[in-house]
C-alpha cells in the first residue's frame, strides 16, 4: 500500500471563489468557482493571457480583493469572519507583493522608499529587518542615496523587491514582476526573487503571462476565463 504525504497546513486557500464585477450587459465573471490551496514555501505560478484571471486570483489570495462568492482563508482563518482592520494587520505581518511596475515614490531614494515602508510594517507587525539590510539583500549597498530616476528598470525593481522583503513576508505574491523589464533584466530578476526564497524562506506566489516563467516553478495553475483549466505539480 502507497502511503500519501502528509500536506503541511495551508498558508492560504480559496474555496469556491468566484469574482463579478458591474451587472447585466457589463458583467465580467474574472474568477468561475476557484478553489486552491498555497501551502508553506512552496513556489506556483499563476499562468494565463491577459483577462484570464490570474491577477485577480493574486488580490483574492492577498485579501486586496473580496470574492463575490465563496471564501479565502488564511492559516483556516476565513477572511470574511474578521473586519477589515484585521484583515489589514494580518496581510501587514504575512504578505507582501511586487508588482509588474516598481512604483517607488519619485522624490524618495531607494533607502528612503524601502525605510518608509519598514516604518508602516514596524508600527504594525514589529519587523525587525531594516531598509539598508533589505536592499543589502537585493545587492544595491551601493544605491542607498539615488533616486528612483538614477536607477536603472532593473535596480528600481530591486528596491521594490526590497520594499517587500522588508515586511518579512510569509508569503510574496508577484504580479508579472518582469513586465516591464527587457528578458535579460527580467531574468535576473527572477533569478534574484529565486535566491531570496532559498534564503529566507518564503512561500512565493508569480501571475505570468509567459509559459518560460511559469516553467520554473514547482506548481503550475494556467487560468482561462477565470478557472483553472490545467494544473501541473502537486501541492507540497
Amino acid at each position: 500500500m502507497t502511503t500519501r504525504p502528509v500536506l503541511r497546513e495551508a498558508i492560504a486557500a480559496c474555496r469556491e471563489v468566484t469574482v463579478v464585477y458591474g451587472d447585466g450587459d457589463a458583467l465580467v465573471r474574472a474568477l468561475n468557482a476557484v478553489s486552491l490551496e498555497i501551502r508553506p514555501h512552496e513556489s506556483v505560478a499563476l499562468l494565463g493571457r491577459s483577462g484570464s484571471g490570474k491577477t485577480t486570483l493574486l488580490h483574492v489570495l492577498g485579501g486586496l480583493v473580496e470574492p463575490s462568492a465563496g471564501s479565502v482563508e488564511w492559516h483556516g482563518v476565513p477572511l470574511q469572519s474578521v473586519d477589515r482592520a484585521a484583515r489589514g494587520a494580518l496581510r501587514a505581518k504575512g504578505i507582501a507583493y511586487v508588482f509588474q511596475g516598481a512604483n517607488l515614490l519619485p522624490h524618495f531614494t531607494a533607502f528612503e522608499n524601502v525605510a518608509f515602508a519598514a516604518q508602516l510594517i514596524r508600527n504594525d507587525a514589529g519587523s525587525t529587518l531594516t531598509a539598508s539590510a533589505a536592499l543589502e539583500l537585493v545587492g544595491l549597498s551601493a544605491k542607498l542615496d539615488h533616486l528612483p530616476s538614477e536607477l536603472s528598470g532593473g535596480e528600481a525593481q530591486r528596491v521594490a523587491i526590497a520594499r517587500a522583503l522588508v515586511q518579512e513576508p510569509e508569503l510574496l505574491l508577484c504580479d508579472e514582476p518582469t513586465g516591464h523589464l527587457d528578458a535579460d533584466t527580467g531574468e535576473r530578476v527572477l533569478d534574484l526573487i529565486d535566491a531570496l526564497q532559498a534564503e529566507l524562506g518564503f512561500t512565493l506566489v508569480v501571475a505570468t503571462h509567459d509559459a518560460d516563467v511559469a516553467a520554473r516553478y514547482g506548481r503550475q495553475l494556467e487560468l482561462a476565463d477565470g478557472t483553472v483549466v490545467r494544473e501541473e505539480g502537486a501541492p507540497q
